[in-house]
Protein backbone atom coordinates (compact mmCIF):
# COMPACT_ATOMS: atom_id res chain seq x y z
CA UNK A 1 0.00 0.00 0.00
CA UNK A 2 2.53 2.55 -1.19
CA UNK A 3 -0.21 5.03 -2.04
CA UNK A 4 -2.33 4.64 1.08
CA UNK A 5 -2.55 8.37 1.81
CA UNK A 6 -3.72 9.03 -1.74
CA UNK A 7 -6.35 6.32 -1.35
CA UNK A 8 -7.40 7.79 1.99
CA UNK A 9 -7.85 11.26 0.49
CA UNK A 10 -9.71 9.99 -2.58
CA UNK A 11 -11.97 7.76 -0.50
CA UNK A 12 -12.77 10.63 1.86
CA UNK A 13 -13.75 12.92 -1.00
CA UNK A 14 -15.86 10.15 -2.53
CA UNK A 15 -17.74 9.54 0.72
CA UNK A 16 -18.12 13.28 1.38
CA UNK A 17 -19.66 13.96 -2.03
CA UNK A 18 -23.46 14.32 -1.99
CA UNK A 19 -25.30 11.20 -3.05
CA UNK A 20 -28.13 8.83 -2.03
CA UNK A 21 -26.34 7.73 1.16
CA UNK A 22 -25.62 11.26 2.32
CA UNK A 23 -29.18 12.28 1.51
CA UNK A 24 -30.51 9.38 3.60
CA UNK A 25 -28.29 10.25 6.58
CA UNK A 26 -29.09 13.98 6.53
CA UNK A 27 -32.79 13.36 6.03
CA UNK A 28 -32.95 10.80 8.88
CA UNK A 29 -31.05 13.12 11.20
CA UNK A 30 -33.37 16.05 10.51
CA UNK A 31 -36.52 13.98 10.86
CA UNK A 32 -35.61 11.54 13.64
CA UNK A 33 -32.59 12.98 15.46
CA UNK A 34 -28.95 11.85 15.57
CA UNK A 35 -29.39 8.63 17.57
CA UNK A 36 -31.95 7.24 15.16
CA UNK A 37 -29.67 7.67 12.14
CA UNK A 38 -27.15 5.01 13.20
CA UNK A 39 -29.08 2.07 11.73
CA UNK A 40 -28.97 3.64 8.28
CA UNK A 41 -25.31 4.63 8.63
CA UNK A 42 -24.28 1.10 9.63
CA UNK A 43 -26.33 -0.23 6.73
CA UNK A 44 -24.46 2.02 4.31
CA UNK A 45 -21.12 0.84 5.76
CA UNK A 46 -22.16 -2.80 5.41
CA UNK A 47 -23.30 -2.17 1.84
CA UNK A 48 -19.88 -0.64 1.15
CA UNK A 49 -18.16 -3.81 2.33
CA UNK A 50 -20.41 -5.98 0.16
CA UNK A 51 -19.86 -3.87 -2.97
CA UNK A 52 -16.09 -3.75 -2.38
CA UNK A 53 -15.80 -7.50 -1.92
CA UNK A 54 -17.79 -8.43 -5.02
CA UNK A 55 -16.54 -5.72 -7.38
CA UNK A 56 -12.87 -5.38 -6.49
CA UNK A 57 -11.98 -9.04 -5.97
CA UNK A 58 -13.50 -10.29 -9.22
CA UNK A 59 -12.11 -7.45 -11.30
CA UNK A 60 -8.73 -7.69 -9.58
CA UNK A 61 -8.13 -11.15 -11.08
CA UNK A 62 -8.52 -9.64 -14.55
CA UNK A 63 -6.34 -6.63 -13.83
CA UNK A 64 -3.43 -8.65 -12.50
CA UNK A 65 -3.44 -10.85 -15.60
CA UNK A 66 -3.68 -8.12 -18.22
CA UNK A 67 -1.74 -4.87 -18.35
CA UNK A 68 -4.05 -3.71 -21.14
CA UNK A 69 -7.11 -4.27 -18.95
CA UNK A 70 -5.42 -2.34 -16.17
CA UNK A 71 -4.65 0.59 -18.49
CA UNK A 72 -8.17 0.65 -19.90
CA UNK A 73 -9.70 0.57 -16.43
CA UNK A 74 -7.33 3.31 -15.27
CA UNK A 75 -8.57 5.65 -17.98
CA UNK A 76 -12.17 4.62 -17.44
CA UNK A 77 -11.79 5.38 -13.74
CA UNK A 78 -10.11 8.70 -14.51
CA UNK A 79 -12.89 9.67 -16.91
CA UNK A 80 -15.51 8.74 -14.33
CA UNK A 81 -13.89 10.88 -11.63
CA UNK A 82 -13.68 13.84 -13.99
CA UNK A 83 -17.31 13.24 -15.00
CA UNK A 84 -18.36 13.25 -11.35
CA UNK A 85 -16.42 16.46 -10.81
CA UNK A 86 -17.98 18.25 -13.77
CA UNK A 87 -21.45 17.00 -12.87
CA UNK A 88 -21.06 18.09 -9.26
CA UNK A 89 -19.63 21.46 -10.32
CA UNK A 90 -22.63 22.19 -12.53
CA UNK A 91 -25.47 20.61 -10.57
CA UNK A 92 -27.39 21.86 -7.51
CA UNK A 93 -27.32 19.91 -4.26
CA UNK A 94 -30.22 17.49 -4.01
CA UNK A 95 -33.01 18.95 -1.91
CA UNK A 96 -33.47 17.23 1.43
CA UNK A 97 -36.98 16.25 2.42
CA UNK A 98 -37.41 17.61 5.94
CA UNK A 99 -41.08 16.76 6.46
CA UNK A 100 -41.85 15.12 9.74
CA UNK A 101 -42.51 11.39 9.47
CA UNK A 102 -42.96 8.43 11.78
CA UNK A 103 -39.60 6.85 12.74
CA UNK A 104 -39.02 3.31 11.54
CA UNK A 105 -37.07 0.63 13.39
CA UNK A 106 -33.27 0.55 13.34
CA UNK A 107 -33.41 -2.75 11.46
CA UNK A 108 -35.49 -1.24 8.69
CA UNK A 109 -33.14 1.73 8.44
CA UNK A 110 -30.16 -0.66 8.33
CA UNK A 111 -31.75 -2.55 5.43
CA UNK A 112 -32.61 0.71 3.71
CA UNK A 113 -29.01 1.95 4.03
CA UNK A 114 -27.62 -1.34 2.72
CA UNK A 115 -29.90 -1.36 -0.31
CA UNK A 116 -29.10 2.27 -1.14
CA UNK A 117 -25.35 1.57 -1.07
CA UNK A 118 -25.30 -1.68 -3.05
CA UNK A 119 -27.41 -0.03 -5.78
CA UNK A 120 -25.42 3.21 -5.76
CA UNK A 121 -23.60 3.55 -9.13
CA UNK A 122 -20.96 5.82 -7.56
CA UNK A 123 -19.94 3.17 -5.03
CA UNK A 124 -20.01 0.31 -7.54
CA UNK A 125 -17.94 2.18 -10.10
CA UNK A 126 -15.43 3.37 -7.48
CA UNK A 127 -14.69 -0.19 -6.38
CA UNK A 128 -14.57 -1.50 -9.94
CA UNK A 129 -12.39 1.15 -11.57
CA UNK A 130 -10.48 3.03 -8.87
CA UNK A 131 -10.10 0.78 -5.83
CA UNK A 132 -8.29 -2.17 -7.52
CA UNK A 133 -5.44 0.11 -8.57
CA UNK A 134 -4.43 0.58 -4.94
CA UNK A 135 -4.16 -3.17 -4.30
CA UNK A 136 -1.10 -5.19 -5.31
CA UNK A 137 -2.76 -8.47 -6.31
CA UNK A 138 0.64 -10.15 -6.68
CA UNK A 139 1.66 -9.46 -3.06
CA UNK A 140 1.82 -12.31 -0.55
CA UNK A 141 -0.45 -10.45 1.87
CA UNK A 142 -2.97 -9.33 -0.75
CA UNK A 143 -5.92 -10.41 1.41
CA UNK A 144 -4.69 -8.34 4.35
CA UNK A 145 -3.98 -5.38 2.08
CA UNK A 146 -7.42 -5.61 0.52
CA UNK A 147 -9.11 -5.93 3.91
CA UNK A 148 -7.22 -2.93 5.28
CA UNK A 149 -8.38 -0.70 2.42
CA UNK A 150 -11.99 -1.87 2.64
CA UNK A 151 -11.93 -1.42 6.42
CA UNK A 152 -10.51 2.08 5.96
CA UNK A 153 -13.25 2.99 3.50
CA UNK A 154 -15.98 1.58 5.77
CA UNK A 155 -14.66 3.50 8.79
CA UNK A 156 -14.61 6.67 6.67
CA UNK A 157 -18.24 6.01 5.73
CA UNK A 158 -19.24 5.78 9.39
CA UNK A 159 -17.16 8.76 10.55
CA UNK A 160 -18.23 11.08 7.72
CA UNK A 161 -21.89 10.12 7.86
CA UNK A 162 -21.92 10.59 11.63
CA UNK A 163 -20.47 14.06 11.03
CA UNK A 164 -23.18 14.78 8.47
CA UNK A 165 -25.83 13.63 10.94
CA UNK A 166 -24.44 15.83 13.72
CA UNK A 167 -24.27 18.88 11.49
CA UNK A 168 -27.59 18.34 9.74
CA UNK A 169 -29.75 20.23 12.22
CA UNK A 170 -27.52 23.27 12.58
CA UNK A 171 -26.62 23.40 8.89
CA UNK A 172 -30.15 22.74 7.66
CA UNK A 173 -30.74 26.31 6.50
CA UNK A 174 -27.27 26.93 5.06
CA UNK A 175 -27.06 23.81 2.88
CA UNK A 176 -30.39 24.66 1.24
CA UNK A 177 -29.37 28.21 0.26
CA UNK A 178 -28.08 28.94 -3.26
CA UNK A 179 -24.68 30.05 -1.91
CA UNK A 180 -24.33 26.94 0.23
CA UNK A 181 -25.18 24.64 -2.68
CA UNK A 182 -22.81 26.49 -4.99
CA UNK A 183 -19.86 26.33 -2.57
CA UNK A 184 -20.28 22.61 -1.87
CA UNK A 185 -20.51 21.83 -5.58
CA UNK A 186 -17.51 23.92 -6.63
CA UNK A 187 -15.16 22.58 -3.95
CA UNK A 188 -16.20 18.93 -4.29
CA UNK A 189 -16.30 19.05 -8.08
CA UNK A 190 -12.86 20.63 -8.33
CA UNK A 191 -11.33 17.99 -6.08
CA UNK A 192 -12.85 15.14 -8.13
CA UNK A 193 -11.50 16.63 -11.37
CA UNK A 194 -8.00 16.95 -9.89
CA UNK A 195 -8.03 13.32 -8.73
CA UNK A 196 -9.26 12.20 -12.14
CA UNK A 197 -6.37 13.95 -13.89
CA UNK A 198 -3.92 12.53 -11.35
CA UNK A 199 -5.22 8.99 -11.85
CA UNK A 200 -4.85 9.25 -15.63
CA UNK A 201 -1.18 10.22 -15.33
CA UNK A 202 -0.26 7.64 -12.66
CA UNK A 203 1.86 4.64 -13.59
CA UNK A 204 1.24 1.05 -12.50
CA UNK A 205 3.04 0.19 -9.27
Amino acid sequence: MDHYLIFLALAAVTVLSPGPGVLLTVSNSIRFGFTNTMGGILGIAFGTFAVATVSATSLGLILVASSMAFTIMKYVGSAYLIYLGVKMWRSPVVKVDIKESVPTTKTKRFIEGTIIQVTNPKAVFFFMSVFPQFVDYTAENVVGEFAALVFTYSILVIAIHVSYALMAKSAQYWITTPNGKRLVNKIGGGIFICFGIGLATASRA
